[in-house]
């Protein structure tokens, strides 16, 4: 994690992913999925904004729509001012250069008929840096960079194990000189020991290049560890976001203290006094009315049922000046649970 500065990186303002749903004989559009719905936020340079929330609830679909990888239903990204969401072909292709992704699946996200020098070296192709000895040179020192030799570039992906093909894949990521990573679930698929040589290599990378990171995960275990700011995602919306350290202290929203208490801890005496989570997420083709956590909040009053609750401090007062963001919540009883 890595000092930050006040004026963000890249800003995101009510951005909203809807997927028609159809039905009938005449195939006539019924409804939506609503995988994002009005999600707003910043992320400062260098700093590192973990995205959790439950499978299913719009984080990885947020991801791809920020990277424009999916078209955004309405809504604005901007990244150093530029807004990637109305961006001009030869514009988002530009941009991309800035903002790079790391996916979850290290043995899908590599081409099997690709040695893992010409993988990373595709983004220096396609955007024409540097001559081809240039980028085979480059090629070989992100390859070191990333705990591999260059002597590798001419292996395949399936001559490497999980842990290295993500670090393959990491470098490929950082082969354009990014100043924004994507995340998507990166150390999921890894085993327990190989997870924290991953996240410690991304730590190490993001401290020497000044890399920001949108970090996607479930794991609030992972993203207490890389994260200096947290957002926790319900049925496409944020429901609760501010520093890392205050909300793991002080979760306002009762979805964020459900997470939180089926964190495991290594400790057999100690037993949960939060009651687990309960039912499945509501549909996001007709989410309910109000608050979209009421159906399954113990603390549910009629007034959760009338309208959705904004976004709004946790507590009064300035906001927090080390990342310039204030410690919000969407519950209308944050103040009294």
């Amino acid at each position: 994690m890595s000092n930050t500065s006040k004026t963000p990186l890249l800003r995101v303002e009510g951005l909203k992913k809807y997927y028609p749903v159809r039905g009938g004989v005449f195939a006539a559009k019924v409804g939506d999925v609503r995988a994002v719905d009005d999600v707003s936020f910043t992320v400062a340079p260098g700093e590192t904004l973990g995205l959790v929330g439950e499978s299913g609830c719009g984080k990885s679909t947020l991801g791809r729509t920020i990277m424009r990888l999916e078209e955004p239903t309405a809504g604005h990204v901007y990244f150093e001012g530029n807004d990637i969401a109305t961006a001009n072909k030869s514009a988002l292709f530009q941009l991309r250069r800035e903002i790079q992704a790391v996916f979850q699946d290290p043995y899908s996200s590599l081409n099997p008929r690709m040695t893992i020098g010409e993988i990373v070296r595709e983004p220096l192709v396609v955007h024409k840096v540097g001559s081809k000895a240039e980028q085979i040179e480059a090629v070989r020192a992100l390859l070191e960079t990333v705990g591999l030799t260059g002597e590798m570039l001419d292996r395949y992906p399936h001559e490497f194990s999980g842990g290295q093909r993500q670090r393959i894949g990491v470098a490929r990521a950082l082969a354009l000189g990014p100043k924004l990573v994507i995340a998507d679930e990166p150390v999921s698929a890894l085993d327990v020991s190989v997870r924290s040589q991953i996240l410690n290599l991304m730590v190490r990378l993001q401290r020497e290049r000044n890399l920001a990171y949108i970090f996607i995960s479930h794991d609030l275990s992972v993203v207490e560890h890389i994260s200096d700011s947290i957002a926790i995602m319900y049925l496409g919306r944020i429901v609760e976001i501010g520093p890392a350290a205050e909300v793991f202290a002080k979760p306002a929203h009762p979805y964020t203290r459900v997470l939180m208490a089926a964190i495991p801890v290594a400790d057999p005496d100690q037993r949960r006094t939060t009651e687990p989570l309960k039912g499945e997420p509501p549909s996001p083709v007709a989410p309910p009315p109000g608050c979209p956590f009421h159906p399954r909040c113990a603390y549910a009053i009629d007034a959760c049922r009338a309208a959705v609750p904004p976004l709004e401090p946790v507590k009064a007062g300035a906001p927090n000046l080390e990342l310039g963001r204030e410690h919000l919540a969407a519950c209308i009883r944050k103040h009294e649970i």
